[in-house]
């Protein structure tokens, strides 16, 4: 369900450009761009043979945005772990986009709630061993694949999204880099051996405390077949993608941006916070709007 990347500094060349759009349900493509503007010479070019995993984690880890049942939060169901994922010893409680954590995950004790000396915020406080729990942002990888000028998506066949299609995406494990689990979550997802060709986009999600990061890949064997977590695996079109049946926001953007660069004739790599508006259905993939759009 994932894996990593390095940037070339050839491709970012043509510098940032920074726009922001909003989704629509109309005909065409779903989204509207809203204003276009060159930024700063400092933003113009990624620094020659940087990883984006180091550039996202050091300086960009406060703007961008996963989506498994099996374990930790998704797009639908920001809080999403089964019991069964989690350890004995941890009870958590959704508040907002934050989970309320009442028991210490290493030696099981009540938490206290309470900004610790030289913090600002209120963290989760072990009363019995004073260990303090930090919670951080969820890193999901996963593969665009082209091939004969379509692409691969998946239907889920879990939830959340049941029934909707996606690329083949997923949570980044320990000791793998981001390429390597965009390739392995192909593989869960789709049974396909894939090439990564070139990062195509970070997205944030930090109501939900996601970042995506998706790779532009290839199959290295015209094969694929549905994995356990999917029902069916199809190559689309672009007049046929299912816009309408995707099953996050997160892939929503993707494939509109995708669809974008095709037309353009120019892939870029993409950077942007999808912010989820308050108070609407986790369901509703159109909810958003995309800020701080960066493109190179």
């Amino acid at each position: 369900m994932h894996k990593a990347i390095q940037i070339l500094g050839g491709c970012c060349s043509s510098g940032f450009v920074s726009h922001r759009w909003k989704p629509h349900t109309g005909s065409g493509l779903p989204f509207v761009s809203i204003s276009a503007k060159p930024l700063s010479s400092s933003l113009s070019r990624l620094p020659s043979n940087s990883s984006l995993l180091a550039m996202s984690s050091a300086r960009l880890s406060s703007r961008f945005g996963a989506f498994r049942s099996r374990a930790g939060h998704s797009e639908s169901n920001p809080v999403g772990a089964s019991s069964s994922s989690s350890s004995s010893s941890v009870a958590v409680q959704a508040s907002g986009s934050v989970l309320k954590i009442n028991f210490c995950q290493w030696c099981g004790g009540p938490t206290k709630h309470e900004i610790p000396e030289g913090e600002e915020k209120i963290r989760a406080i072990c009363t019995v061993c004073g260990k303090i729990t930090y919670q951080n942002p969820k890193m999901v990888v996963g593969c665009l694949i082209e091939h004969d000028n379509k692409v691969l998506l998946c239907k889920r066949k879990i939830q959340p999204s049941y029934g909707l299609w996606t690329l083949p995406a997923g949570y980044m494990e320990i000791g793998e880099s981001a390429a390597e689990g965009a390739i392995r979550e192909t593989w869960e997802e789709a049974t396909a051996d894939v090439e990564i060709v070139s990062p195509f986009a970070q997205l944030d999600i930090p109501r939900i405390g996601q970042t995506y990061i998706i790779f532009l890949a290839k199959l290295k064997k015209p094969h694929f077949a549905p994995g356990p977590e999917s029902s069916e695996c199809q190559l689309f079109a672009l007049d046929d993608i299912p816009f309408n049946s995707l099953a996050f926001s997160s892939m929503l953007v993707t494939l509109n941006l995708y669809v974008e660069d095709v037309k353009a004739g120019r892939f870029k790599f993409h950077y942007g916070t999808i912010n989820k508006r308050p108070g609407t259905s986790p369901s509703d993939i159109h909810a958003f709007t995309l800020d701080g759009h960066l493109q190179s």
